[in-house]
């Protein structure tokens, strides 16, 4: 078995790599309790990121980080790393819905 913190970082390493990837400069917040993992830094948008590994968020979690005030070109993802696999599933619900809320708003 595992550790949870030992787990919980190699997953942040892999959904670092992801937004690496995608032209993301990402600072990781080691040993933070806080709800964002991944600040991820692009040209011209931010991406806040949650790791999780073999579940989607609680609905308490979800409603948490709906509730996340944040600028209006910065969006939320959830990565669910399943063991044993070599893919991500990310939740973009979370992301819609903002975008959606955002544009009523302004």
């Amino acid at each position: 078995m595992i550790q949870t913190a030992r787990k919980g970082r190699r997953l942040e390493h892999r959904s670092r790599a992801l937004l690496e990837a995608r032209g993301y400069v990402v600072l990781r917040s080691a040993a933070s309790k806080g709800l964002w993992d991944l600040v991820g830094f692009g040209a011209d948008d931010a991406v806040l990121v949650q790791c999780k590994a073999n579940r989607a968020p609680s609905p308490a979690e979800r409603a948490q980080l709906q509730a996340f005030v944040c600028p209006w070109n910065t969006h939320r993802e959830v990565h669910v790393w399943t063991d044993g696999a070599a893919h991500r599933r990310c939740l973009h619900s979370i992301r819609r819905r903002m975008w959606a809320r955002r544009r009523t708003r302004w």
